[in-house]
């Protein structure tokens, strides 16, 4: 399996609480941080959810 970097890039505030938790579920709790995760069909649809708040990027590994 790929792994895929997911960061964040605009604030959970003001959001829907599915998508705050969604947030959280990846592993993303502060402006900025980033992740790195298997790029599996569940961790994919979550970033999908989220895409207008994280930026993803392709790991080479």
């Amino acid at each position: 399996m790929s792994k895929i970097k997911v960061t964040q890039v605009k604030s959970g505030i003001d959001r829907p609480e599915r998508q705050k938790r969604t947030l959280k579920a990846l592993g993303l709790r502060k402006l900025h941080a980033s992740v790195e995760v298997e790029a599996t069909p569940q961790i994919l649809g979550m970033v999908n959810a989220v895409n207008h708040l994280v930026k993803v990027e392709q790991v080479n590994a």
